[in-house]
């Protein structure tokens, strides 16, 4: 049997891993025509068709599906191996992706502790960005957030933290609530502060029994992290993730407000790689124990 058609392998394996013609062109930098071209030629030098194009996005068959797994681990061996080539001796990072909220609120304060014991893995912190999906060839790790566990191709997913919320705020604001009403009415008399949109704090209100009939006040904030900021300010009260504000509680920066929980089926979860580099392989380890490890210990 002949060599199959390159160009067409890397093209198809584009839109099975970005899920659109456009979006894969314009990875590869060419035509959505050429794209669609080189897939149709790998579809007939196959002898079947490997999508189905009757809805307005393509949708792998079976035998797209299996050939865009294979392809995607084959990829990412033949890049790491390039890159290993490439970069002569010198140590490749193991690369994490977290979230900001992770980022900044439960690794970086604790990285310390995985460089002073493995001296010998150098890391590189990235942003994982909400909505944006992760390469696991260039990703060796991944903390994510969502509302049931994310299945990512290219990688095993496991629970990582609960993303229960609750109302929190500074104590100040907290010795300035009313007293005189209930603590519902007095947290949205003292103020809102609101994540993304206003669904957070209507579910917990509804919840705590309390139908305000009309629109919440408050700021929004697009980033938890600025929420968080917002809230050590004295700027309201939010609804912040249990997990993510351990420290903040602890050290008494933050007072929890209520027993009352929202968001009680969100999680944060760690993504390992199974397509990158191989050989980065012992080290994903060592990081995902280490990480469970302190996970453990924050809980005791």
């Amino acid at each position: 049997m002949s060599l199959p058609p390159l160009t067409a392998l890397r093209a198809f394996e584009a839109v099975a891993r970005l899920g659109s013609f456009n979006a894969a062109a314009k990875a590869l930098f060419v035509t959505q025509s050429a794209v669609s071209h080189q897939v149709r030629h790998l579809e007939s030098w196959l002898g079947r068709p490997l999508f189905d194009r009757s809805g307005a996005r393509p949708k792998l068959l079976p035998p797209g599906e299996a050939l865009a797994r294979d392809l995607g681990l084959a990829l990412g061996g033949i890049e790491a191996a390039c890159a290993r080539a490439r970069a002569g001796d010198e140590r490749r990072a193991l690369v994490i992706a977290a979230i900001p909220s992770v980022a900044l609120c439960w690794l970086i304060p604790r990285l310390s502790s995985f460089r002073d014991a493995y001296p010998e893995i150098p890391v590189r912190i990235i942003y994982a960005i909400h909505g944006q999906g992760i390469d696991f060839r260039e990703v060796d790790l991944a903390f994510t957030y969502a509302p049931a566990p994310p299945v990512l191709s290219g990688a095993r997913t496991e629970p990582f933290l609960p993303g229960i919320s609750v109302p929190v705020c500074n104590p100040a604001v907290a010795a300035g609530l009313s007293r005189d009403i209930g603590p519902a009415e007095a947290m949205l008399q003292a103020g809102l502060l609101h994540d993304t949109d206003t669904s957070g704090w209507a579910g917990w209100l509804a919840r705590a029994g309390l139908e305000t009939g009309t629109p919440l006040d408050g700021p929004v904030f697009e980033d938890f992290n600025l929420l968080r900021v917002a809230a050590l300010a004295g700027q309201g009260i939010a609804l912040c993730p249990a997990a993510m504000i351990r420290d903040d509680l602890k050290h008494d920066r933050l007072v929890q407000l209520s027993e009352q929980t929202a968001r009680d089926g969100y999680g944060y979860y760690l993504h390992v790689a199974e397509a990158a580099d191989p050989a980065m392989g012992p080290a994903r380890d060592v990081f995902r124990d280490w990480a469970l490890a302190m996970r453990d210990a924050d809980k005791a």
